[in-house]
């Protein structure tokens, strides 16, 4: 009797379960699945096989700026329109591809969150022909990559503010009175005048984050010239190689970018390239953001390097170049007047 009665209980406990489900669409809500970087295109066949397939393909693979070897932007994925049902609509980025002269009279673009899962991120294309695509794509060249680069990146920062190195956190706030959410296995560390070092010490896919100050005493801080020499005599000090007279410094026979942005409402120049050791044969690529501390008018620079001879480079440069989004500089305090 007592074995009938919780057989009972239990199926009324899951009917209940089963009918909160049904009026809260957030207790069997579907996440997003897929890896960072990975993009599931939807086209016609005849269309990704075509040149408007082609110019897709090319802008998704499109290589990642400022490291050693070309890496795609994208890893892609492909479906037909027909198969594009089930688990695929559960794809964290997902690219639909329409050409239809009789659903559309002009190339557009549009973008859509959480369409089918949590955490998802949908695009839609849409041309009369392939003509016209391959004409939109040819002038917008990079507009399609950059935005699921961009989203990428923001799911990146989001989880660092949630789970970040309290160490890298502590340090940066006690010598630069700044705060900056680092990825949370950077626990090694070296702590010199304006100057510190955190890094994870991987053997494998190292990433160092540098943060150091400087007077703000030049109108022409704020170049590609002055903050790469600036670089290069800070580095030289605080970070020597392990052979005598070895030390790292910027590797300038490759092209750099720089690029000046908004951040947190901030002026932020943001320099990319190669770092080599001089007398050493290690390398990689780096990103660093400046800012000006109005509180204490010096420069501050945030910096994410890669050290991963063994492997490919991509996340792991834009894993710490996330890191670099999350500071915060406090503005000054502004005296009221009565």
């Amino acid at each position: 009797m007592k074995l009938m009665r919780t057989q009972h209980l239990f199926a009324f406990c899951l009917l209940g379960l089963l009918t909160l489900a049904g009026c809260n669409t957030s207790i069997v809500e579907k996440r997003a699945t897929g890896l960072p970087y990975e993009v599931l295109v939807v086209m016609d066949k005849t269309d990704w096989a075509g040149e408007a397939g082609e110019m897709v393909k090319a802008q998704l693979t499109s290589p990642v700026p400022g490291l050693p070897q070309p890496e795609a932007s994208m890893r892609i994925t492909y479906s037909p329109k027909e198969t594009f049902d089930g688990l695929l609509r559960y794809v964290r980025n997902i690219l639909i591809v329409d050409i239809d002269a009789t659903k559309y009279t002009q190339v557009s673009l549009s973008k859509s969150e959480d369409e089918w899962a949590t955490g998802q991120e949908v695009m839609r294309l849409s041309s009369p022909s392939s003509e016209e695509l391959v004409t939109y794509l040819t002038l917008n060249e990079a507009d399609i990559v950059n935005h699921f680069s961009k989203i990428e990146k923001e799911r990146r920062v989001a989880i660092l503010k949630k789970n970040y190195s309290q160490l890298a956190m502590d340090k940066v706030q006690e010598k630069f009175n700044i705060q900056l959410c680092a990825p949370d296995d950077m626990t090694y560390f070296k702590d010199t005048t304006d100057f510190l070092w955190v890094s994870n010490n991987a053997k494998t896919g190292r990433i160092d984050l540098l943060v150091y100050s400087f007077p703000y005493t030049d109108a022409n801080t704020f170049t590609e010239d002055y903050l790469v020499a600036k670089r290069d005599s800070v580095l030289k000090v605080n970070l020597p190689g392990a052979f005598p007279n070895s030390y790292m410094a910027t590797e300038t026979r490759v092209d750099l970018s720089y690029e000046p942005i908004t951040l947190n409402n901030q002026y932020c120049g943001v320099l990319r390239g190669l770092w080599k050791m001089v007398g050493d044969k290690m390398g990689g690529p780096f990103v660093s953001h400046a800012f000006l501390d109005e509180r204490t008018q010096r420069i501050v620079v945030t910096e994410g390097l890669v050290y991963a001879p063994e492997t490919m480079k991509r996340n792991l440069i834009r894993k710490i170049e996330a890191a670099l989004y999350t500071v915060h500089i406090p503005k000054p305090v502004v005296a009221q007047t009565y």
